[in-house]
């Protein structure tokens, strides 16, 4: 299957770990943003994750509808048809989930998992993040615990985040300060709680400066020796090499030399979101200035179908998306990298 199983991804991600490589997780919010990231990962031979935020989904279930579920529900059902098409192997996810909305949004999608392998069927998703940050670190490990357990009934990857990611996404916004640097206390906190994956599988997020969009140079401190030396004190702690399975959120804007260090780290999986949100638009920004007077119906005209026909714009936002996704897969080192 093209749309990745539970254990075609937990091979991938052991692939990504013994190989020192990175996916790139791309957000998506429509059927075109679905094809584009696809695309952009048939175009690097990657195998690759495609993850819809809640207001993703939202947005997906129609503007004035809202309905998170629903909305995660129609993209995974789009993904999983056009994707047999593409030669890899895609890994669908779903992303920050605040403390809020677990019972909204990411409770459902894990009891409809539950039920659809209850009846022989594969998970909707192969994996979903709780994005405890905004609460203390304890209610957030209790929380995480309880979620790791039902995910092991719905057969998926429980995604976590240990610490503050700075900027603003999806209307949650935190402040750009020393909270977005997790500690090596907060880590053994962690396998204290959810164990190294007897319990289940988790990825964690321990950040490292992180904040989503992107900032002009200087803004943001990225320091990912921090992953390094947690990796580090962490596994001799209790005895076992690279405890964790990292993830990189906010990566838009991040330097070459900061990727390659954090994946050096033990990054497996990198969020990109903003650059890949500009790379769709950019082009379509330049077929409107281009065709100007075909795409608007000028001083009683008729325009020019073909320039405002939605496909011909759709086609080169497509095409940057990808290209986008081609440069990251090559920075992550995951180009050329398939399970199949």
């Amino acid at each position: 299957m093209a749309i990745a199983t539970p254990e075609s991804y937990n091979a991938m991600l052991d692939a990504a770990k013994a190989g020192a490589y990175a996916f790139p997780a791309i957000n998506i919010t429509s059927s075109s943003t679905v094809t584009a990231a696809i695309q952009g990962f048939a175009e690097a031979e990657s195998d690759g994750i495609i993850q819809v935020s809640i207001g993703g989904a939202q947005y997906a279930s129609g503007s004035t509808i809202k309905d998170q579920v629903l909305g995660s529900v129609a993209l995974a059902a789009y993904a999983r048809e056009v994707a047999t098409a593409y030669g890899v192997t895609i890994a669908l996810h779903t992303d920050h989930c605040h403390a809020q909305y677990v019972d909204s949004w990411l409770r459902p999608l894990l009891a409809l998992s539950t039920e659809r392998v209850a009846r022989g069927e594969q998970p909707l998703f192969v994996s979903h993040m709780f994005d405890g940050s905004s609460v203390p670190l304890e209610e957030n490990l209790v929380l995480s615990e309880e979620l790791l357990e039902l995910s092991q009934a719905a057969r998926t990857v429980l995604e976590i985040e240990i610490g503050v990611v700075g900027g603003e996404e999806d209307g949650h916004a935190a402040e750009i300060n020393e909270k977005l640097y997790t500690t090596t206390e907060d880590g053994l906190a962690t396998v204290e709680r959810l164990g190294t994956g007897e319990k289940g599988r988790y990825l964690t997020a321990l950040t490292f400066g992180n904040v989503h969009g992107v900032y002009k140079p200087g803004a943001v401190k990225l320091r990912p020796s921090i992953l390094a030396d947690i990796q580090k004190a962490v596994g001799e702690a209790i005895g076992k090499e690279n405890p964790f399975d990292l993830v990189f959120h906010g990566g838009s804007g991040s330097t070459a030399e900061e990727i390659t260090e954090a994946v050096d780290n033990g990054v497996i999986k990198m969020n990109i979101d903003t650059d890949t949100q500009y790379a769709f638009t950019r082009p379509v920004v330049d077929h409107i200035f281009r065709n100007y007077d075909g795409v608007l119906k000028v001083d009683g005209e008729v325009g020019n179908k073909k320039a405002y026909d939605p496909r011909a714009w759709g086609k080169l936002a497509e095409a940057g998306m990808a290209q986008r996704i081609v440069e990251a897969s090559q920075q992550l080192r995951s180009a050329g990298q398939k399970i199949r």
